[in-house]
């Protein structure tokens, strides 16, 4: 990659793919590249640096894990098609997500418990994304209170998912502390009201909630205090007692239904002024209607990248139902099984406007906190960056249908699940 590269004069977001001269370039220095960031190989990594119980609640998936092959099999019946001799110098891979201006069409998943992948939790992850000005969404069951990531953020773009307590008052305060932390948007969950079966997590009593550890997002929350004083448990003295309370508040196992999604929305507009609000898990056409007939500014297609429901489709089949249904009438976001920058081609080219990566951060802060997420997202960044350059993609708005080749629904292409 010619340093003096042209393209340089023609975008607006930094030149990611020269990244991959610096990791070219860093024997020459001294160095070596962090590690490898293929995925196979940055999984395997982790779980060598991880504990077991760190290892199983990250790679875990519902039952026999076949949603989670189906989410990757649904990405290979569908082929790029590069063109050539196209002016890829004039090429960026800016969007814009309710009216923020990142540096492409892809943020950080919600993703609870950093702490135990790393002792710093999620305010490494926070500032990476800030550093790449990429969007960051806080899990409710994140480990780091919520005013905390705010600050790690700074003036990124940052949006809180929620999991809906039956608790409305707590409800509440979560959603103010989010607002005035500058989150920018909210997005309920509504896939996980308990979590799936996972064998290995369930084995080994693997819930880190249940042993002190992950709940400091509920301990530092006003209303939250009030209700463990109120059953007398002190959460200095008993950890296992307090984190269970909170995370049974959050996983409660008691399902919300559309009726009380009017006064939620509304509940968050009145407190942030406005600002947008979307639900995660969504993989039903109907569903989908129901969303935007609510007024739900978004839609994050979704299966939980399989760790919800076993045996379910391939979430990017759900992606192309739904578009179809009603991709013109809200702002429709993937999340599920990307693994590289043909996955995000081929997410968008099939309707997705943005799309949300989970677990290949989740294996750099594992393996090297800050410097392993800043590894893996800038590797990602700069693996679309080339993928435009080498496909003949000039901007993320040119990439629709027309990009891909496709083999029909359900065609089996992969055999082996361990080499997924």
């Amino acid at each position: 990659m010619d340093t003096k590269n042209e393209n340089k004069n023609h975008r607006n977001t930094p030149e990611y793919a020269e990244y991959q001269r610096d990791n070219f370039w860093a024997s020459n220095d001294g160095k070596v590249p962090p590690f490898n960031t293929e995925p196979g190989k940055l999984e395997q990594r982790a779980k060598e640096k991880l504990s077991e119980g760190g290892w199983f609640y990250a790679s875990s998936n519902a039952g026999q894990s076949y949603t989670h092959l189906a989410n990757r099999q649904a990405f290979f019946r569908h082929k790029i098609v590069p063109r050539m001799l196209v002016d890829t110098n004039k090429r960026d891979t800016k969007h814009e997500i309710w009216g923020h201006k990142v540096s492409a069409p892809i943020g950080f998943a919600p993703i609870g418990i950093n702490k135990i992948y790393h002792p710093l939790g999620e305010l490494p992850v926070a500032k990476v994304a800030k550093e790449l000005n990429l969007p960051y969404c806080l899990s409710t069951a994140g480990s780091t209170s919520i005013e905390e990531v705010g600050k790690a953020n700074g003036e990124g773009c940052r949006f809180f998912q929620l999991y809906m307590p039956h608790d409305d008052e707590l409800t509440v305060s979560l959603l103010k502390r989010a607002v005035d932390s500058g989150f920018t948007a909210c997005i309920l969950t509504v896939d996980t009201w308990q979590l799936g079966w996972r064998h290995d997590d369930i084995n080994t009593s693997n819930y880190a909630f249940y042993h002190g550890t992950g709940a400091d997002l509920g301990l530092t929350d006003p209303v939250f205090q009030k209700r463990l004083a109120e059953d007398g448990i002190d959460p200095k003295t008993m950890p296992n007692e307090a984190g269970a309370k909170w995370i049974d508040n959050v996983w409660h196992g008691r399902a919300h239904t559309w009726e009380k999604i009017p006064w939620l929305i509304k509940t968050w507009k009145e407190l942030s002024g406005g600002k947008p609000f979307a639900i995660k898990g969504i993989q039903h056409v109907e569903d989908a209607k129901k969303c935007v007939e609510v007024g739900c500014d978004g839609i994050v297609v979704s299966n939980h990248a399989g760790r919800q429901v076993d045996g379910a489709q391939g979430s990017l089949d759900a992606l192309e139902n739904i578009v179809a249904a009603v991709g013109d009438k809200t702002y429709i976001m993937f999340d599920s099984g990307i693994r590289g920058a043909s996955d995000v081609v081929k997410a968008l080219a099939l309707g997705a406007k943005f799309v949300f990566v989970g677990r290949l951060w989740v294996w750099g802060l594992s393996i090297m906190g800050e410097h392993g997420v800043r590894h893996v997202m800038k590797s990602l960044l700069a693996d679309l960056d080339i993928t435009f350059n080498v496909a003949g993609i000039q901007s993320v708005d040119q990439i629709d249908r027309s990009w891909l080749e496709s083999h029909p629904k359900g065609q089996s292409l992969v055999a082996e699940r361990s080499k997924l």
